[in-house]
């Protein structure tokens, strides 16, 4: 019996890849862990021969990969999104190793959570945007005097992790998720986002950041809001409050002096 059930709610983002056999050789390693869901992120090069050469029997994992043009179209139904990455940037995450990170995924996909590791370009991996975009960091420890690590192999590192968290909780075989009465949930990457973009032309309205540079402010609101994981209703209340500032923001610019 195949295994492909084992984690349908876990998807593995590829951003950018430059080489189409790097492609292959990603699905290759998430088939071999029982993993299907892949996505194409504006890949450099189309999927071509070498690519299915070497997905090496994974060519239905790749063959039904979605490309997408961002990384924001790629996650935007999901409430946890994982960024793996090599180095420390200026974008400050909560960083996981890669069991720890595979242990967060596959307790949020119990739950009926749609979730993302997200991998970068083979040269500059992910860039602070794209980064912006994930909750946490993941970051596998490798030899700093020789810490380059190819991408499929990246991938394999954290589907094995993956596989050896859902086999460990024996979940092998999801079960529906069950949604209990009065139970809210939980917001989607595509409408944080929006938060976000709302809360950010907020504060500019009511001139908050007094012509300091807003990049700062707005990481440390970004990771208070993704540290309290709040629901739909949540995100519309917070929502309501920032139209409401924003009518009398406008409101008070408009009042003759």
């Amino acid at each position: 019996m195949s295994d492909l059930r084992i984690t349908p709610r876990i998807r593995f983002v590829l951003v950018g890849t430059q080489h189409p056999g790097n492609m292959g050789a990603a699905a290759r390693a998430m088939k071999t862990m029982g993993l299907a869901r892949l996505v194409l992120v504006a890949p450099e090069k189309p999927l071509d021969e070498e690519a299915f050469r070497r997905s090496a029997g994974a060519e239905d994992v790749l063959g039904q990969a979605p490309v997408v043009a961002t990384l924001a179209e790629a996650v935007a139904d999901c409430t946890l999104v994982l960024g793996c990455t090599a180095r420390a940037r200026r974008v400050q995450l909560e960083e996981f190793v890669p069991a720890d990170a595979a242990a967060r995924v596959v307790g949020k996909a119990a739950e009926g959570a749609e979730v993302a590791l997200v991998f970068g370009r083979e040269r500059t991996g992910l860039s602070n945007e794209e980064l912006q975009l994930c909750h946490a960091a993941v970051h596998i420890p490798s030899d700093p005097a020789f810490s380059s690590l190819n991408l499929a192999a990246a991938v394999q590192v954290l589907a094995y992790e993956v596989r050896m968290r859902v086999l460990a909780s024996g979940a092998a075989t999801p079960t529906p998720t069950t949604v209990v009465a009065g139970d809210e949930a939980p917001a989607s990457h595509e409408q944080l986002e929006s938060f976000f973009g709302q809360l950010g032309a907020t504060l500019d309205e009511i001139d908050f950041h007094k012509g300091r540079a807003p990049d700062s402010a707005m990481r440390k609101l970004r990771r208070l809001f993704l540290r309290a994981e709040p629901s739909e209703q949540e995100v519309r209340l917070l929502r309501g409050i920032l139209a409401d500032a924003q009518r009398m923001a406008r409101l008070a610019a408009d009042r003759p002096k």
